[in-house]
């Protein structure tokens, strides 16, 4: 009788100590696919903005971070099935997304940029009228282009890498996405960037945060604690894996964004 009460209360203590040790570390969920957002290196480690922020953030409140692979169709079933307790990767904050989950404060903002082939006359919404334009599912570019209410053949892919390689290949006409993204293929990413250009940035600006389930309010506010902390105090440089002069049209995190020699147009819905 003594070994069992003793055997159940060290399986507690074990137990309780896990859970301990899982509060003490940020799980992020990210979809390494968004470049400079989070994407892999050489070795297959998630590497970017995104992954540095969250690093930062848990020096800050005393935890350690480390970040899991997960598709982006799969990735707010994370936090439920307890593959993580916080996605980073890139979320855009809207009212759909808040009745289900709780959110950081923002810490970036964007805009939707349409990525076109170098030689395309593309210059604003109604030019795409007949374009071929592929996006990410579920991403919130689709939305931006409802709102164009444009007619156009959209085309939905898994990975914004495979759009931008069928653009690429000539099957696509225009890419949408977040203008950090466009701009890193438009002007960084070898075999794409002397072949594509911005075109123009939607006007709304959509904001960044930090996506935690319902019931993990008390760590999304410990979240935000050390987000408070890195803007005022800012980011040692060990923390960045790219850095935003790696890039003449890649912002900086935490700071505003600003939109170098490209037409920004406001698009609005018809509803």
């Amino acid at each position: 009788m003594f070994r069992t009460v003793l055997t159940s209360l060290l399986a507690v203590l074990v137990l309780c100590g896990s859970a301990f040790a899982a509060e003490k570390t940020l799980i992020a969920a990210a979809n390494p696919t968004w470049p400079p957002m989070e994407f892999l290196d050489e070795n297959k480690n998630i590497i970017g903005y995104d992954r540095d922020i969250i690093a930062a953030i848990a020096e800050e409140i005393g935890m350690k971070s480390e970040f899991r692979n997960i598709a982006w169709d799969g990735i707010f079933a994370s936090l439920e099935s307890g593959q993580a307790n916080v996605i980073a990767s890139c979320v855009t904050i809207t009212d759909k997304r808040k009745k289900a989950y709780v959110f950081s404060d923002p810490y970036y903002e964007v805009h939707q940029a349409v990525v076109v082939a170098k030689d395309s006359a593309i210059k604003k919404p109604e030019d795409l009228k007949g374009k071929k334009v592929g996006v990410q599912i579920g991403t919130t570019a689709i939305e931006a282009l409802r709102k164009m209410n444009v007619d156009i053949d959209l085309r939905t892919y898994d990975e914004v890498g495979l759009v931008f390689e069928d653009m690429r290949n000539g099957r696509l006409d225009v890419v949408v996405c977040d203008d950090p993204v466009a701009r890193y293929y438009a002007s960084r990413k070898e075999g794409y960037k002397d072949l594509m250009k911005v075109a123009f940035l939607t006007e709304d600006v959509e904001y960044i945060g930090f996506v935690f389930s319902k019931d993990n309010a008390e760590l999304a506010a410990q979240v935000n604690k050390g987000l408070k902390a890195i803007r005022e105090n800012g980011i040692t440089s060990h923390h960045y894996t790219l850095k935003p002069h790696d890039s003449q049209h890649i912002p900086s995190p935490l700071t505003p964004f600003s939109q170098p020699n490209v037409t920004v147009h406001s698009v609005h819905s018809n509803e």
